[in-house]
């Protein structure tokens, strides 16, 4: 089996802990956490924390033009792995988006959530503290 064939294996096998649970608005936080380990594994998770680049004009050079397409190219592939980990009333929504913008929509969309649970773990590690301390 050459290199590329096994890193194939490898991210198909690490990409199936988003289809165990799509993202269906109670999970985000699960889901995003996931989702950053696949894209952290195939070496794509700045697709997430940058926005793609305007495009360049035509007269540029193909170097230039060849590293915009593959930029591209992934992060359409990103938002497809992102869309097919979702349930489709979320997929509707986010169908247009490219994966940093829906990234960013769905933070805005779950943030309340995504303070609850952070609310509720401060407070259980507090009620820890105290009982340690009682």
């Amino acid at each position: 089996m050459t290199s590329n064939a096994i890193q194939s294996v490898n991210n198909m096998t690490i990409r199936s802990i988003l289809e165990k649970e799509k993202l269906n608005g109670n999970n985000f936080i699960d889901w995003y956490r996931n989702l950053q380990i696949v894209l952290k594994s195939e070496r794509k998770l700045h697709h997430l924390e940058n926005p793609l680049p305007e495009a360049p004009p035509e007269t540029a050079n193909a170097t230039v033009r060849n590293a915009y397409t593959k930029q591209y190219n992934e992060q359409l592939e990103v938002a497809c792995l992102m869309l097919a980990s979702m349930t489709s009333e979320l997929q509707r929504n986010l169908m247009d988006y490219n994966a940093y913008d829906m990234i960013e929509e769905l933070k805005t969309m779950f943030q309340q959530q995504a303070e609850q649970e952070l609310f509720e773990t401060v407070k259980a590690f507090h009620a820890c503290k105290h009982e340690l301390g009682a």
